[in-house]
């Protein structure tokens, strides 16, 4: 399962209306890295195939390839204001071994 914060699914949102990809749902892919880090990619698919695995998370359509769907079991994508004061997508992933869950 993946899912998509509110803050994430408005930006989305927003991002696929300035891009004129209304419709379109979301691709995710994960690439583990010579190093064991996780590179990750997202973009509005055009193409579907058939044998990519669906989800729906906060209004969100998102397609994922089963090249990647294990290493973003879990994922939570959240769009955050980072220390720099620039918002951006991160990815809370427990397969990442650079991840580190927020302390309570």
């Amino acid at each position: 399962m993946i899912t998509v914060t509110p803050e994430a699914a408005e930006q989305i949102k927003l991002s696929a209306k300035q891009s004129k990809a209304e419709g379109l749902p979301l691709r995710i892919a994960a690439q583990r890295q010579d190093d064991g880090s996780l590179h990750y990619a997202l973009g509005f698919a055009e193409e579907e195939h058939t044998e990519d695995l669906s989800f729906r998370s906060e209004g969100i359509d998102i397609v994922v390839s089963p090249m990647s769907i294990d290493l973003l079991s879990n994922t939570v994508i959240d769009f955050v204001e980072l220390d720099s004061g620039e918002k951006n997508f991160v990815f809370k992933n427990p397969n990442d071994p650079n991840y580190r869950p927020p302390s309570n």
